[in-house]
């Protein structure tokens, strides 16, 4: 992704991450169990903090020109995907299989973090 995706995308991702929290606060407290209620909160929290990360990784482009950030922006978007937007289901349909596939959008953030700091590290040298 370039960087102007990557600019889009975060804040297409942030803008949705506070309807959901808005969605979750006064449109599903009273319709799911506080349990899964929870479960939608841990979900927005995650697409937020993640969608500010992809801004982070568009703003680095300029200090660091790596591919490895454009790869690191391709797998936090997956992350936030497959960790939220399996949380999402979970949280509207109660179906907790997905919790097995929850963690692999957290193995997609872990891979995204690591390329970041791949990536100054190899800028520095």
């Amino acid at each position: 992704m370039t960087d102007r995706q990557l600019v889009i995308t975060a804040a297409l991702i942030l803008m949705i991450g506070v309807g959901a929290g808005a969605f979750g606060a006064h449109g599903l407290k009273r319709v799911i169990s506080p349990d899964l209620l929870a479960v939608w909160q841990t979900a927005v929290l995650y697409q937020l903090v993640h969608g500010l990360g992809l801004l982070a990784i568009a703003a680095l482009g300029t200090k660091f020109a790596s591919p490895l950030l454009s790869h690191a922006g391709t797998l936090m978007l997956a992350g936030i995907v497959v960790f939220s937007g399996s949380l999402y289901v979970m949280a509207l349909t109660g179906a907790k299989w997905l919790g097995a596939v929850t963690p692999l959008g957290g193995l997609a953030f872990i891979a995204a973090w690591a390329m970041v700091a791949l990536a100054a590290y190899k800028t520095a040298q």
